[in-house]
């Protein structure tokens, strides 16, 4: 053939590819043709896409800023108040009457309005009313679930106040910005920063610049000082936290950073000579005064209802502006009962205005909470005299160590983690140790020999965990902790319910004294926790929040597992021995079961009782602070007496209390059928040890001579409950089953010297 009859014959193949629709080689990729997917997103698709939807925006935007329009005043809003009632329903109080007047700008300083403009929006002056993009990133997280972004102008806050409400939503965002765009084009820039430094809310129930200035620093607005001025701007971030009147470390820190912020940008600005930045201090507020109707402890359980909804989102400006209505979980009854607990065994005993006799009584503050283990309710709370004295709740204060209240936590883990000792034994409450005081912990690359109370030496030649339980002695449990491994320890009091907050020594064996800081919630959740059989508890105090355009439910506050059953029931057996046998001995009664641990933190600055029935859990601390530096002092020396520990007025008040509240009512027993408290264990070592022995011994070696004795005379309880002989039973209750094995090591062999059995750490 040819070439031009091969040429012919490829034409002629070509032409009938073509009539049949399938393009060929080159000739299909010549004739630009797209196949498959790619038809539908070719960038004249994707750019008419785009600028279509740009269009749409802009048309949105433009038919908005037509339609809305400036709404009257939320006079309603600003003129409604809050409502607290109790569990069953009754009025506690009414909150809201609004601390407000009203002042023209030139009755403010001008370096004050410079301070604000410097840290909420430098461009205030130059700028339209709005920033697109702080009010993208809102828009964003709002859209995301994550709330709002700051970024706001002060034209937008002052709308948000003065025009709308605190919601959250896109819908409010976008209100705000449109009429915050026809704001600023109706009103002068100097009417609109007046009207927004009169309606802001700054904490302390103060409405507007007048109201904080007299709240904060008792003087009029036009007197405030720069300095002043400046802790005000930064204030209104977040009024609660970052008051220094009861600000806790990380607020103080917070607050400090954002008041240098404010003086460093009004430099940046060129309204603040650097020299004089470099003089101004933070100014200290006056002490706060608490609002009409907070007397007693209801602005206590107020502030802690306030703080729950704080943590769940609920900020500040939206409690503040009103319209609230809260059922708390308190229950009248307790309240009251716990309120007179600790007027009759703590501040009956007192004498706070006999300061040159009774200095140390001055010093003295009590907090509690009680607890139902089986709805996670706060059914009453103490948070101390009143806010005129105390303006800030004890109950919910977080700059105080728990002490030994924490070596449940640390024996739990132990229990949970199959820890083993260094010598390979498993630990269980009947596991030994060395109780010697001030022994070295073996196995922790960190050094430590805690001292024991009154630097008593335990064990002949060795004890149980169950008695060193009882008689909390340091040097078992910094031992038990290196055994078990503190990071372990640490994550297991985390998913407890205790808060990770700075200056927790983790992988340090001081751990296991309790040397973190924790509230009488927080370790009110862990008992409840262990009383639960292991399933979480987390307090709660408001049962429900409501208000027209928004609700707030805590739900459930019983979680998952975080304990096995045979954990916590296991742990809760052995804290029945601290009160039958131990150091809790002050709170035994015919009439509960109860289960608990004393605590006693160094130098006596703090004492705790966590003490738990069926029922109810409650803690009861004290706290020793100087009332003028508010520093940490010493509880010795209150009521004329000695050491104060977790054993005496703390146990006394939760005594008082849980009978007062339990009397009349057919109360349970703990049901412990999966606790173990593991095989019984030999002692290693036959020989006592001298007196002189070495302090280096060994995790299992005694190395001192034991100043307790075992009584051959004393009969112990195999069960580990001291039980009265002439107590009858009470017919409505359950008989136990005479079949059930007993634990034969349960017995307190080794009492606590006399001065321990009532100030016991």
């Amino acid at each position: 053939m040819g070439r031009a009859e091969a040429r012919r014959a490829q034409q002629q193949r070509g032409a009938r590819k073509a009539l049949s629709g399938r393009p060929s080689g080159r000739a299909g990729k010549a004739s630009g043709k797209r196949t498959g997917i790619r038809r539908f997103f070719t960038w004249k698709k994707i750019l008419g896409a785009f600028f279509g939807t740009i269009l749409l925006l802009v048309a949105g935007a433009i038919a908005a800023y037509f339609m809305v329009e400036p709404p009257d005043p939320r006079n309603d809003a600003v003129l409604q108040s809050n409502t607290y009632k109790y569990a069953d329903g009754s009025i506690m109080a009414r909150t809201g009457e609004k601390n407000r007047v009203i002042v023209p700008l030139d009755k403010i300083p001008e370096d004050v309005r410079t301070a604000f403009i410097a840290i909420e929006n430098k461009s205030f002056y130059k700028d339209s009313g709005v920033d697109l993009m702080g009010v993208g990133r809102g828009l964003f997280n709002t859209l995301r679930g994550k709330g709002t972004a700051g970024g706001s102008t002060i034209t937008q806050q002052y709308v948000k106040n003065y025009y709308l409400t605190q919601d959250q939503s896109a819908s409010r965002k976008l209100r705000e910005l449109v009429i915050a765009i026809k704001v600023d084009q109706r009103m002068s820039k100097d009417d609109i920063l007046a009207g927004y430094l009169n309606t802001n809310f700054y904490g302390r129930n103060a409405y507007g610049i007048q109201a904080a200035a007299q709240a904060f620093y008792g003087v009029d607005a036009d007197k405030l000082t720069l300095a002043q001025g400046a802790y005000l701007a930064a204030v209104i971030q977040a009024p609660s936290q970052y008051d220094l009147a009861f600000a806790g470390p990380n607020g103080r820190h917070l607050v400090n950073v954002r008041f240098n912020a404010v003086l460093d940008n009004m430099v940046e600005m060129g309204k603040l000579d650097p020299a004089t930045r470099k003089t101004i201090q933070l100014p200290e507020p006056i002490k706060p005064r608490p609002a009409p109707g907070m007397d007693g402890q209801k602005g206590y359980l107020i502030q802690a209802a306030n703080a729950e909804l704080n943590a769940h989102g609920v900020k500040d400006e939206a409690i503040a502006a009103g319209g609230w209505t809260l059922t708390l979980n308190i229950d009248k009854k307790k309240q009251a009962a716990l309120e007179k607990a600790v007027q009759d065994k703590l501040e009956s005993q007192l004498q706070r205005k006999n300061v040159e006799e009774r200095p140390q009584d001055q010093s003295v503050q009590a907090g509690a909470t009680s607890v139902d283990p089986k709805t996670g309710a706060i059914v009453a709370m103490y948070g101390g005299t009143g806010l005129n004295e105390k303006y800030n709740s004890n109950a919910l204060r977080k700059d105080y160590q728990p002490g030994s209240t924490f070596k449940p936590i640390v024996l739990a883990t132990a229990l949970e983690t199959g820890a083993t000792t260094q010598d390979g034994r498993k630990i269980t409450p009947n596991t030994l140790y060395d109780g010697t005081s001030k022994r070295p912990v073996v196995g922790s690359s960190v050094p430590f020999a805690p001292q024991n109370q009154d630097d008593h030496n335990y064990g002949n030649p060795m004890l149980t965990v169950q008695e060193a339980t009882n008689s909390s002695v340091n040097s078992v449990y910094a031992q038990m902790i290196v055994d078990t491994k503190p990071a372990s320890v640490k994550k297991q009091a985390l998913a407890l319910g205790m808060q990770d907050r700075e200056g927790w020594p983790e992988d340090k064996p001081a751990m296991s004294l309790g040397t973190m800081s924790a509230d009488t919630v927080e370790m009110a959740g862990v008992y409840a926790t262990f009383d639960n059989h292991g399933k979480k508890v987390t307090p709660t105090i408001v049962k429900k929040a409501e208000r027209k355009d928004a609700t707030y439910n805590p739900g459930s506050p019983i979680g998952g597992q975080v304990l096995s059953r045979k954990t916590a029931d296991t742990v809760t057996k052995v804290l029945t021995g601290v009160v039958d046998n131990g150091s809790g001995n002050a709170v035994k009664s015919d009439a509960y079961e109860a289960a608990g641990k004393t605590g006693t933190t160094e130098s006596n600055v703090a004492a705790w009782f966590t003490g738990y029935t069926p029922e109810l859990v409650t803690v009861v601390a004290m706290f020793g602070e100087d009332p003028n530096s508010h520093g940490q002092v010493t509880l010795t020396g209150t009521a004329g007496g000695g050491r104060a520990g977790g054993s005496s007025f703390p146990a006394e008040i939760w005594k008082a209390y849980t009978t007062s509240v339990l009397s009349g009512v057919s109360t349970d027993e703990f049901d412990l059928s999966d606790a173990d408290m593991g095989p019984v264990q030999a002692p290693t070592r036959s020989a006592a040890p001298t007196k002189d022995a070495s302090p280096t011994a060994s995790a299992t070696g005694n190395t001192k001579s034991p100043t307790n004795t075992v009584s051959p005379t004393k009969t112990a309880d195999p069960t580990g409950h001291t039980k009265d002989p002439t107590k009858t039973a009470d017919p409505t209750k359950p008989t136990k089953d005479p079949t059930k094995t007993a634990d034969p090591t349960k017995s307190f062999l080794f009492p606590p010297p006399p001065q321990e059995q009532q100030r016991q750490p």
